[in-house]
């Protein structure tokens, strides 16, 4: 059975994962309380969004836990998986917490959601499945963490310009689903409605 949102620490659960004094817990505290400012900031300003605040705080702060199994050096991370795999590492390490509803945003929230279509084309070490983000929670973790980079330690908050140019990088898609997701949120009730079906695969370009 899956554990309430109510009972969950998640700076509890992170400090299990990466004791005290290990750089990749400090790491994910300072980026995850970021990503929960921006992402309540976000909901104060929309109020036709429903969302359950406590599990948006709870997911910003660990929905990055999985990177410590991944090989990144300029974060620290000294595992042996390329970072790409870090979502579905971190949806293993909270399935086994019984949180699989804040496993499914450590999985979907890497890159802008990945599509089945993307892992293949891509060839990317992936299972071959739409990883997308689906309900409102999910698409404004996605959408707030791509404000930080964790490299910089949060210090500099990215323009929309400067996330769609960084996307572009790997795929045009990319930067099209994270504009979806932006007009999700900046552009009103009315625009919300008309999207609620699944707003990211309007994104999603096909070679």
């Amino acid at each position: 059975m899956e554990t309430t949102n109510k009972s969950i620490d998640a700076v509890a659960i992170i400090t299990r994962v990466y004791p005290a004094g290990n750089p990749t817990r400090d790491l994910l505290l300072r980026h995850g309380e970021l990503v929960a400012r921006k992402a309540i900031r976000i909901l104060d300003r929309s109020p036709w969004l429903e969302a359950d605040r406590s599990f948006v705080i709870q997911t910003a702060m660990l929905h990055d836990i999985g990177i410590g199994r991944t090989r990144c050096p300029d974060l620290g991370c000294t595992g042996t998986l390329p970072y790409v795999c870090h979502g579905i590492e971190g949806r293993k390490i909270l399935d086994r917490l019984n949180l699989q509803r804040h496993g499914r945003v450590c999985e979907r929230h890497v890159g802008v959601g990945i599509s089945a279509r993307q892992v293949e084309r891509q060839q990317l070490p992936l299972p071959a499945r739409d990883m997308l983000p689906r309900s409102v929670e999910e698409r404004l973790i996605c959408y707030a963490d791509k404000f930080f980079s964790k490299t910089d330690n949060g210090r500099h908050e990215k323009t929309i310009e400067e996330i769609t140019v960084g996307l572009a990088r790997y795929e045009a898609s990319y930067a099209d689903r994270f504009l979806t997701l932006h007009r999700f949120f900046t552009q009103g009730a009315d625009n919300t409605a008309g999207s609620a079906g699944d707003p990211l695969h309007q994104g999603e370009r096909h070679p």
